[in-house]
Order: structure tokens, then sequence, then C-alpha cells
């Protein structure tokens, strides 16, 4: 729950040169996601993927920054020369000082640049979600949306259990009466339709990715409990 610290930087966004402050990020969900440079293999990749993912995270309301120790006139350039860098709508911060890298502790000092870092704030700029990779590994943007929705969710719904209950193929809305005060997400609502009861215990973390946390959970009887029920829930 560290703070988001103040800065104020030089950002190339759909075309244009400004500034984004720290103020620009509150009141919102955002991503820092910081990489090592310019110009470099894997990290057009990333980008790319995360400009496919680009509108999803807006929906949710988020913002994504994109941060470099590159100045924002090579981010114009790199967007000039680079097919899937033109596909980038979010703002690409400029870090030349290192002021962000540093402040997210990512600045690698004798090389002037940033490691993989991954940082997600809430609408009041706290840091929910904190990842540094070596700039070796690369980054999967599904696994950056999986973990952005299970912050929302702990936020709306802090320390919330998902109790499973018995029914038949529902409604989201009808899973919203039988699940009050917990959210269903509807992709993976959808994945739950026809699976078998039996490999279900009786409580799944809200918080976490719902299949994943299911996959986890003992068979009925394994722990001494009685045969766990569901509702199906479609999207």
């Amino acid at each position: 729950n560290r703070k988001s610290p103040e800065f104020k930087v030089q950002a190339f966004h759909n075309g244009e040169f400004r500034s984004v402050t720290h103020q620009d990020v509150l009141g919102k969900w955002s991503v820092f996601f910081f990489y090592p440079a310019d110009f470099t293999f894997v990290c057009p990749t990333e980008l790319g993927d995360l400009a496919d993912k680009y509108a999803q995270l807006k929906a949710m309301g988020v913002e994504v920054y994109a941060v470099s120790t590159d100045t924002h006139f090579v981010h114009k350039a790199w967007h000039d020369t680079s097919d899937t860098i033109k596909k980038i709508r979010y703002p690409m911060l400029a870090d030349p000082t290192a002021l962000l890298a540093q402040a997210f502790g990512v600045y690698i000092e004798e090389e002037g640049l940033a490691y993989r870092g991954t940082f997600v704030a809430n609408p009041e700029g706290l840091i929910k979600v904190a990842e540094i990779h070596d700039n070796g590994i690369g980054r999967n943007s599904d696994e950056l949306v999986r973990k952005l929705q299970a912050a929302q969710v702990a936020a709306r719904h802090p320390g919330a259990n998902l109790r499973v209950v018995e029914g038949s193929l529902a409604s989201e809305q009808d899973c919203a009466k039988l699940l009050p005060g917990v959210d269903v997400l509807p992709h993976l609502a959808a994945a739950m339709k026809g699976t078998p009861e039996h490999i279900f215990g009786s409580t799944v973390v809200a918080t976490q990715n719902l299949l994943e946390a299911i996959r986890h959970l003992p068979r009925a009887g394994e722990d001494g409990s009685p045969r766990p029920k569901i509702v199906h829930c479609s999207s």
C-alpha cells in the first residue's frame, strides 16, 4: 500500500507531446509498465500485447502508462518506425532523469535503464500490485488483466469469500442474487458451465482467479467436508 510518487514528466500520446503528473493518475486505476528501452527486441512484443488489451483495460476504468528512460522524442521516433508501436494508444512516459525508475525501485544505475517492472495503483494512488522482472523475462498482458480484476474485486469487497451454492444454469443477474456482495467475472463464469460438481470445494476466495483457485481445492470428502454444491453462471 505504498503511495505512488509525485512526478511531472513528458509523454508521447496519440501523436502529441504532453505533460503527465501524479495528479493525472488519481481517480482511476493505473498501470505503470516499465521496460528497458525503445528500439529493443522484447519490448515491442510486450507493448504490442498490452496495446491489444488496451480497450478491455479502459472498459475496466484502467489507464496504462508505459515508461522507459528514453526521451519523449525517442518514443515518437520509435512509434513512427515500428508497426507494432504504432498500435499503442496509451501514454508513453519519458523518464530520462530516472525520476520514476528510481522512485519505483527499478532503475539499473550502471546501465541507465529500467528493469521490467509492473505496478498497479488504485484510484487513491496506492500500489496494489508490484512486480519486477529481470530484463530477459517477458510479461503476459492476460495475467496483468487477471490481477487487475482481482485487485478491483478486492477493493469492492474486502475480505469477501465466494461461497458456491446449489443451482441450475443461471443468468449473471441470478448469480448476483445468489451471491450477494461477490463479483462473478463474466468470462470466468462462462468457463464454469458444465463443470462437474464433485471437483469443487465449498469456498473460493473471490480475489483470486476463480478457475485457478478451484483447481487447488480438495475434492469432495478429502477434507471431511460434505459434497459441495455449485451454481453455474452464464456470461
